[in-house]
């Protein structure tokens, strides 16, 4: 065995051995338990950074642990391969989109590889290449013929620098996420999956997700949301011009005695009705089509609004109640109009104060008065009181009666009302799977023939940021009508890149089959066992996810009904963030490596230059590491300097795998250290004399028992922090005390070296999940013929944890003053007296009369005087 940790030469022999012998290939085995751990496929932005290298390890760990335990493990890797930016890069560079594309997938499955994960390579995916997109098109038109997809036009999110729709999640402070140009509302044709007929099942299954999340959890059931209350339909004053009633639905009809205003989104009819005979509301339309889009942002942006001059009467009152176009009303969400109860809704409250608009109270605390005037608005559930007829009245008493009164008169029923949408797919871009539709002057819409698809994106096109390359490419838009034969349109929208994300976990179990969407392995694998992947996800991909495979289900393809059994969010890990903005409004983001910091002579920031030009660059803070920042840190040179081992150590080590990470380098040199350590530690003992077989002697001293003791717990509590905690760093913290122990053992005997000998083949056990490389390397020296990967986890003795010896804590007046050791069987007399005698203890107890001797079994004995 060589002196020195070479970790290049180590891992280069381990990983041909394991892609000669095809050791991470998965099977389907009848009858043997599988394991099915899933890391969320990347991007393929063109190389890695260390948030993927903590996303993949955490998923290698798992599923290095439970192959030990027997279980058959599928662990595939796959690539997100459509999207913007790749359209972005191919502006940049010049070049189409699928030459950086495949040329960036070709670079990072080397960066993967050299990671050692326990990858089956031969289920490998990109998004991007005909045979699984093929799959997204059949699906969808599976879905149409179900009305589970439909077109019809709605009002988006459009960036006109990019030139595409953008999802509400990718609007920030009213501007593209990408880009930072000002974010417009258009109204345009779009497809959409229906979504919403699944949204109670969506809800009620999260109940049977118990190894999901909490948090998530309620993401998903915040984003369904779903509510219980009442449409209102508030008649038109058409004295005043309305053009039509205003239907509202709110979950607090016990308020609608105090509605004293109704406020409308821009985009809605009615505004754009008033707007047209004054271009001062016109104006401030065309303001509010650059505001918020996300109701978090609604809820702390300055309410504005105008005035319409329009009216609609009170269904209850017959009052007339002025109509305003407000910039916290959404068309997207409900009716896009809402009933303005200022005196109990905090949005409507300020809106209200700020235009001097009246405030009518109707809901007080059960058991005292409101202090009137408000000084805020009460938002409480109470009694009812000013509403005529309905006063004195709790909630639920004062809902029913009002929602009754509504359906008498024909304007209002009960009603579930969700927040969820249904799911718009349709991006005006190239570089994403088409849809298989075909426009025919005479036939209209006509879906390609299942025998013609897929319909085969062109890999040759650059995009010059002026919209969707394929609306002007005749070549691929020009077709004939598959029923008439006539000329015809094919649709130039590409699908919406959560859609390839929606199932790729499917086609993992099924890669290679050309002939279908899925086949019997399916049934095999899936669901997922164990998922993996950012909090960012939780919402969206998710959701999507488990829709995607409920209509899959329903349709016949595949039996299970949630996707993913138990799912671990890691925590980002964070970086600085250095970019600078262009005449255009574009972000240019660099990478914090590229950026040189500059401070004063106090050491304070007061700016950064880019290496490259000595230009100033702003600084962003500390951000999540992502492609889109370009804020990662390349694993690569960490890798060629100190090992992958030393990269997947510091990554486990650095925080429990839930918490984010802010990334230093000062760790990577201590998890080199220690592996070093590992090595030396298995040198010197193979120095004494090579391998020991047999069994462990039973004369063991006192303080090689201890060890042994040490030794098995540790066994116990790196099964439970991999198996069930998912604590990988308090794992090797505890492997780490074992060895720190292990080095104080000065004893060379043949008992001793037993007990290394053991101590040494279980650590590597215990590490192997985490460190393979090193650990494949240790252990054809300590058990030369075999090999590693064969090898079951460890279990614990359970003869090593029983002790003949036990320490006790030692207080007075309840403080540590001290330990004694003692034999197992002692009895509490002598216990205490030992406890008295103690030097440690007769310095706090000195000649003060002891009162009483508290023992807790096998723990602790306290002395009070």
């Amino acid at each position: 065995m060589q002196e020195k940790y070479h970790p290049q030469a180590i891992e280069a022999e381990a990983q041909e051995y394991w892609q000669r012998t095809a050791a991470f290939k998965a099977v389907e085995t009848p009858g043997k338990p599988k394991y099915y751990c899933l890391s969320m496929f990347p991007y393929p932005s063109g190389k890695l950074h260390m948030g993927h290298v903590r996303n993949y390890t955490i998923g290698d760990v798992l599923s290095r642990y439970r192959r030990m335990q027997g279980y058959n493990v599928l662990q595939p890797m796959g690539w997100d391969a459509f999207g913007l930016p790749a359209e972005n890069a191919a502006m940049q560079n010049n070049v189409p989109p699928a030459k950086w594309t495949h040329d960036n997938i070709a670079y990072m499955r080397k960066q993967l590889q050299s990671l050692g994960l326990a990858i089956d390579w031969s289920r490998e995916l990109a998004t991007c290449k005909p045979d699984y997109y093929r799959w997204n098109q059949w699906l969808f038109l599976r879905m149409l013929e179900k009305g589970l997809a439909y077109r019809t036009t709605g009002i988006v999110n459009w960036d006109p620098v990019d030139q595409t729709v953008l999802a509400n999640e990718q609007v920030i402070d009213g501007c593209g996420w990408r880009t930072g140009a000002p974010v417009e509302k258009r109204e345009i044709p779009m497809y959409y999956m229906k979504i919403t007929a699944y949204a109670d099942e969506l809800l009620d299954a999260l109940n049977t997700l118990p190894g999901w999340p909490d948090r998530v959890k309620t993401m998903q059931a915040n984003w369904i949301g779903k509510s219980f209350g009442v449409d209102v339909t508030f008649p038109a004053d058409t004295g005043s011009g309305m053009p039509q009633p205003l239907k509202v639905f709110t979950t607090r009809a016990d308020t609608l005695l105090g509605a004293t205003y109704v406020a409308v989104a821009a985009e809605h009819p009615v505004a754009l009705h008033a707007a047209k005979s004054n271009p001062g509301l016109a104006e401030f339309i065309e303001k509010c089509k650059h505001g918020a889009t996300m109701e978090a942002e609604l809820a702390t942006q300055e309410k504005e609004g105008m005035d319409t001059g329009l009216f609609v009467v009170h269904p209850l009152t017959g009052m007339k109640l002025p109509v305003w176009i407000a910039n916290y009303v959404l068309m997207g969400y409900g009716e896009g109009a809402v009933m303005a109860v200022p005196a109990h809704d905090e949005r409507d409250f300020e809106f209200a104060r700020k235009y001097s608009l009246r405030i009518k109270p109707v809901i007080k605390p059960g058991d005292s008065d409101l202090e009137i005037p408000l000084t805020h608005a009460y938002v409480e559930h109470g009694i009812t009181f000013d509403s005529g007829d309905f006063s004195g009245l709790e909630f639920h008493a004062a809902v029913d009666a009002i929602a009754a009164a509504l359906a008498q008169k024909g304007l209002g029923e009960k009603r579930v009302h969700y927040r969820l949408r249904d799911w718009g797919i349709s991006r005006q871009r190239y570089w994403g799977c088409p849809i298989p539709l075909i426009y025919c002057n005479a036939c209209g819409v006509v879906p390609v023939p299942d025998d013609q698809l897929p319909v085969v994106l062109p890999e040759d096109l650059v995009p010059d940021g002026s919209g969707n390359p394929l609306a002007r490419t005749p070549s691929f838009y020009e077709c004939h009508c598959p029923r008439c034969g006539n000329p015809a349109r094919r649709e130039t929208d590409t699908m919406d890149t959560f859609v390839d994300s929606s199932w790729y976990y499917i086609r993992h179990a099924c890669a290679g089959q050309d002939h279908a969407m899925v086949d019997a392995r399916v049934d095999y694998w899936l669901p997922v066992d164990q998922y993996i992947g950012g909090i960012e996800h939780a919402i969206l991909h998710l959701l999507y996810s488990r829709f995607w495979s409920k209509v899959m289900r329903d349709l016949g393809l595949v039996v299970f009904d949630e996707p993913f059994a138990n799912l671990l969010t890691q925590g980002m890990v964070l970086n600085e963030i250095m970019f600078r903005k262009t005449e255009t409004g574009r972000i240019v983001y660099f990478n914090p490596a590229d950026v040189d910091v500059q401070t004063d002579e106090q050491g304070r920031r007061i700016g950064a230059l880019l290496r490259t030009d000595g230009q100033p660059v702003e600084m962003g803070g500390i951000g999540t590491m992502s492609k889109s920042r370009n804020n990662g840190v390349d694993p690569q040179e960490l890798v060629e300097q100190y090992g992958a081992d030393t990269a997947r150590l510091f990554m486990m080590f650095a925080s429990p795998p839930e918490q984010t990470l802010e990334w230093a380098d000062a760790g990577v040199e201590g998890a080199f250290r220690f592996l070093k350590r590992l090595w030396k530690q298995v040198y010197e003992h193979m120095q004494q004399g090579g391998a020991v077989d047999g069994p462990m002697p039973e004369d063991l001293g006192p303080e090689l028992k201890n060890l042994r003791f040490q030794l098995h717990q540790t066994i116990v509590k790196v099964s439970d922090d991999l198996g069930r905690r998912h604590t990988f760093n308090t794992a090797i913290a505890a492997v780490m005390e074992l060895m720190n122990a292990l080095g104080k053992l000065a004893d060379s005997s043949p008992a001793a070296r037993s007990l290394m000998q053991e101590a040494m083949e279980k650590i590597v056990l215990l590490l192997s999940a985490i460190v393979p490389h090193i650990c494949h390397a240790l252990w054809q020296e300590l058990k030369p013929g075999t090999e590693l990967l064969d090898q079951p986890w460890p279990q614990a003795d359970s003869a090593a944890l029983v002790r003949d010896e036990i320490e006790l804590i030692v207080q007075v007046n309840g403080k540590l003053r001290g330990k004694i050791r003692i034999a197992r069987d002692t009895k509490p007399a002598v216990i205490e007296r030992l406890a008295l005698e103690s030097d440690q203890v007769q310095k706090f107890v000195g000649g003060d009369n002891v009162k009483k001797v508290v023992m807790v079994p096998g723990r602790l004995v306290n002395i009070v005087v």
